[in-house]
C-alpha cells in the first residue's frame, strides 16, 4: 500500500474517530483529493494581529507595489493599553474580489490575552471572520484560539470551519531540555475543546480552497536543499479523547519515546493576486520556505511568485545555510520578502543583503497591502 493511500485510510479513520468520540457531533471533514480550481483575488489586506515586537517608529512605505502600514504608537483609546508582543504569530487577512470580501484568521498567537487585546486595539472585527485557518501543531500558533472562540464563537458563522493540515496537529509535543533525554512540556491542540464549540476542523492534507477567496497548499514535498532545523519532539497517540491518531505510524514511532518533529502536517496558505501573482504565508515554514512555494506554484499552476510572508524558521540557522536558503529564495523572483515571527534578525539582514530592493520588514500591528 502507498503512503499516500494509508495516509488517506487513515484520516478517514481519524474522522470516525472523532464523530464518534462527540456523541454524533461531525467535528472532522477530510478535504477533497481532487485537484482545485485556484481563485483569483483583486486585492488582500494582511494585518499582522501578533508577532514579536512593535517597532512605532516604523514609517510608511511602498516596495514594489505593496504598500506597509505601520501601526504607529500601538495605544489604545486608553494610553495604558498598548499592543502585545510574544514568540507566536496572529495574521487577520482581508480579502476582495470585485464587491466581494472575505475574512480568515490566520493562526491566533501563544496566548488569548494578546490576541484579545490587540484585536481591541486594532479595531480588527472578528465578527466578519468567514474561516479559520492553524498553520501547523505549535502552541505558539494555536495558542490564543480557544480563548477567541471563548468570546466570539457566538457572533460567528454557526458552520464555521477551522482548516488544519493533517490530524498530526492534535499530536503531543513537548521540547528538548538541557538534560538530554529530558523534555518539557509544549502542549497539544485539544480537539475536545472545538467540538464544545462546535468548530469543524476539515483536515488538508490535499490543496483546499478556503472561503472562496485563498487556498492552501496541501502536504507539502521535501525537495529543495532545506533540512527541518532543531525544534520540537512529538508522541503519538490518543488517551481520554485526547492527542492524536496513531495508526499509521510504524513500530518505531510509536515505542512511547518523543521522535523529532517532521511537521509532516504543516501547510501554507495563499492568494493569487490578479495580474501579479502568488502571495505564499508560511507561518513557520519548518518544511523550508521554498518547499513551500514551490509546492504553491506546483498545485496552483501559478508560476510567478508575488510575495514570501510570514515566519520561516531560519533563527537558529548556521550562516551558509542560511546564505544558501536566501539565495535559493531570490531564485524564486519573489517581488517581495516579508520575514515574521521565527524568520530571525539573521535573516532579515541577509535578506536585505542579497535582495536590497524587495524585503519588508513588518511589526506587530502592521497592515500590508497587496493590490491588482
Amino acid at each position: 500500500m502507498s503512503d499516500q493511500i494509508q495516509r488517506r485510510s487513515f484520516l478517514k479513520g481519524a474522522a470516525a474517530f472523532a464523530a464518534g468520540a462527540t456523541g454524533g457531533f461531525a467535528c472532522v471533514e477530510i478535504a477533497s483529493a481532487a485537484p482545485i480550481q485556484v481563485p483569483t483575488v483583486d486585492r488582500l489586506a494582511m494585518r499582522v494581529l501578533i508577532d514579536s515586537a512593535h517597532d512605532q517608529f516604523l514609517k510608511p512605505q511602498s516596495v514594489q507595489g505593496v504598500q506597509h502600514i505601520p501601526p504607529g504608537s500601538g495605544r489604545g483609546a486608553d494610553y495604558r493599553q498598548v499592543l502585545h508582543n510574544q514568540w507566536g504569530l496572529s495574521l487577520f487577512l482581508e480579502s476582495q474580489r470585485e464587491a466581494e470580501t472575505r475574512n480568515i484568521l490566520l493562526d491566533f498567537g501563544y496566548s488569548a490575552d494578546a490576541l484579545l487585546n490587540n484585536i481591541g486595539i486594532l479595531k480588527v472585527d472578528p465578527t466578519k471572520v468567514d474561516a479559520l485557518i492553524v498553520s501547523h501543531g505549535h502552541h505558539d500558533h494555536y495558542g490564543g484560539l480557544n480563548g477567541f472562540l471563548a468570546k466570539y464563537r457566538e457572533a460567528l458563522a454557526p458552520d464555521l470551519k477551522l482548516y488544519a493540515g493533517g490530524e498530526d496537529n492534535f499530536c503531543h509535543r513537548v521540547s528538548p531540555s538541557a538534560v538530554q533525554g529530558q523534555f518539557t512540556d509544549f502542549g497539544q491542540l485539544d480537539r475536545r475543546e472545538l467540538v464544545a464549540q462546535k468548530v469543524t476542523t476539515v483536515l488538508c492534507e490535499t490543496p483546499t480552497v478556503v472561503a472562496g477567496h485563498a487556498f492552501t497548499t496541501g502536504q507539502i514535498k521535501r525537495r529543495s536543499i532545506e533540512r527541518i532545523l532543531p525544534n520540537t519532539f512529538v508522541e503519538r497517540g490518543i488517551k481520554d479523547g485526547l492527542g492524536c491518531d496513531a495508526g499509521h505510524y510504524s513500530a518505531a514511532e510509536l515505542a512511547g519515546k518523543p521522535i523529532p518533529d517532521e511537521h509532516v502536517h504543516e501547510h501554507a496558505t495563499c492568494f493569487n493576486i490578479k495580474g501579479k501573482g502568488l502571495v505564499v504565508i508560511s507561518s513557520c515554514g519548518h518544511v523550508g520556505i521554498v518547499n513551500s512555494v514551490r509546492q504553491a506554484q506546483e498545485v496552483s499552476g501559478v508560476e510567478k511568485v508575488h510575495a514570501v510572508v510570514g515566519g520561516f524558521h531560519l533563527g537558529p540557522a548556521p550562516k551558509d545555510y542560511l546564505q544558501q536558503v536566501v539565495a535559493e529564495i531570490g531564485k524564486l523572483k519573489p517581488d517581495v520578502v516579508i520575514p515574521m515571527h521565527c524568520s530571525g534578525l539573521n535573516f532579515a539582514l541577509e535578506a536585505q543583503a542579497q535582495l536590497p530592493e524587495h524585503v519588508i520588514v513588518p511589526t506587530t500591528g502592521s497592515r500590508i497591502v497587496f493590490s491588482a
